[in-house]
């Protein structure tokens, strides 16, 4: 398995099964997790409001994962030299700012009725910004540079910079004062929720997950065969 993530050949060969896979896993998980979206009641703080939670809860967790993964990957690809370590930290970029971005969106759809504001600058919200910013960033960057070696240092040193904001983010309610509500979910004593609630929240956050891993290995295969076809571009050319 460590040399299938490592070489790029066996990459290539364990990727080739492996995508379409999760791929499927996460529509299947994605399906039964709206089902039981569909099916969960009213909440009797919340109301209809609560399905929103199902979305917006799963994103908020890959936003921050798929940065640990960016993370790891341009640390590996920066102090070892590793281009396919490079490549999933490239590939990854796209992904978490697009998890991102749908947190921040449901994020603010869920406080205008619970809140009566679209947007609060508080701890949870603006460190959540602030990752989005970061990604973006690593985007605007890896586009600015036309060499791709210092592109690669250049955006993996933002990216590692970066890492400083993950447990701002994850420890914020608990740091500072905020209108964003504790985990629900991984805290001391287990979950807070009922069932009803948390098993479409758990299914969709498998189903982002899968569907993540599935995209992050097509995205990784992309770019092994773009940085093939110019090399074997440069080699026709000399």
């Amino acid at each position: 398995m460590i040399a299938a993530l490592t070489n790029p050949d066996q990459f290539m060969r364990f990727s080739r099964w492996a995508a379409p896979l999760l791929g499927v896993v996460a529509a299947l998980l994605g399906a039964a997790g709206l089902w039981l979206d569909f099916i969960a009641p009213p909440d009797y703080q919340q109301g209809y409001t609560v399905h929103i939670m199902f979305i917006h809860v799963p994103a908020s967790w890959m936003s921050l994962f798929v940065y640990a993964c960016l993370g790891g990957a341009s640390f590996i690809g920066l102090v070892f030299r590793h281009a396919l370590a490079d490549a999933a930290a490239r590939a990854a970029a796209p992904l978490g700012a697009g998890f991102t971005l749908l947190a921040l969106i449901t994020g603010s759809l869920w406080g205008r009725p619970m809140w009566g504001t679209w947007w609060v600058w508080d701890a949870r919200l603006t460190s959540v910004l602030v990752l989005f910013l970061f990604y973006l960033g690593y985007l605007a960057l890896q586009a600015a540079i036309d060499d791709e070696q210092r592109s690669a240092r250049a955006c993996a040193i933002l990216a590692l910079v970066g890492l400083i904001n993950l447990p701002i983010v994850h420890f914020s309610v608990t740091w500072w004062n905020t209108l964003h509500q504790g985990s629900s979910v991984f805290r001391q004593g287990g979950p807070a929720m009922p069932p009803v609630y948390l098993a479409p929240l758990l299914t969709l956050g498998l189903a982002y997950m899968a569907a993540f891993g599935a995209l992050w290995l097509v995205r990784i295969r992309a770019e092994v065969w773009r940085r093939r076809a110019g090399a074997l571009a440069l080699r026709a050319a000399g």
